[in-house]
This record gives C-alpha cells, sequence and structure tokens, in this order.
C-alpha cells in the first residue's frame, strides 16, 4: 500500500532505475560520445516537452543504445548529429511521440474557447 502512495507521487520506482542505469551507461562511454550524448540528453530534458515518463525514459535508453554503438563501431559523433545538432535533437524527440506539456496547455485553450462560444460570447 505504501509502495503505491509513494509511487503515485514520485512516479513508478522501475522508471526512476531505467533512467539511473541509462546515465551510469552514459557516464561510461568514451569520449567525445559521452560529452555529446550528456549535451543532447541535456538538451532533450530542457526542450523536449515530454511528460510521460515510459517514453522520457525509452528516449535516453535509446541516445545510450545509439551513442554506445557508434563508438563501438567507430562512427564519428558528426557523423551521427550532423551539421546542426540542434536539428538533430529536435527531430529525435519527435521521433518519440509522448505526451508533453504542450499538449495540456492545448487542450485547456480549447476548453475554454469552447466554454465561451458555449456562453455566446
Amino acid at each position: 500500500m505504501a509502495m503505491k502512495w509513494i509511487e503515485a507521487v514520485t512516479g513508478p520506482l522501475e522508471q526512476k532505475k531505467q533512467y539511473k542505469q541509462a546515465k551510469v551507461r552514459m557516464e561510461e562511454l568514451p569520449a567525445p560520445y559521452d560529452e555529446a550524448a550528456k549535451a543532447i540528453g541535456r538538451y532533450l530534458l530542457s526542450t523536449s516537452g515530454v511528460t510521460d515518463g515510459d517514453v522520457l525514459v525509452q528516449m535516453f535508453v535509446d541516445l545510450v543504445d545509439l551513442f554506445e554503438q557508434a563508438s563501438l563501431d567507430g562512427t564519428p559523433v558528426i557523423a551521427i548529429v550532423g551539421d546542426d545538432p540542434v536539428a538533430f535533437a529536435d527531430d529525435y524527440a519527435l521521433a518519440y511521440n509522448g505526451r508533453n506539456w504542450v499538449d495540456k496547455e492545448r487542450r485547456r485553450l480549447t476548453e475554454t474557447i469552447d466554454k465561451i462560444r458555449k456562453e455566446g460570447s
């Protein structure tokens, strides 16, 4: 019972465990893959707007997988991110169709306007 209450407040503990494991794997990447993965991860946290924990965790696990494989294959970081790392990160985030904060605001805006419309104003 207490575990369900804790998870209701903090989110699923399994997600936190997977996220922490991905962060450890990211730290273990060789340079410059670690630096690139951390920078992209930081950017994604700030800009992706993903609020679904499962989606967010999967995005980070996949990011680590990508850079681990690239380091094993000897693929240069620049070959992964291209000339525009922001565009790469934005496109990467778009591939994860989770709910994000803007969805909530869009719904609230639509509901407010619908309410106004129904009131005849």
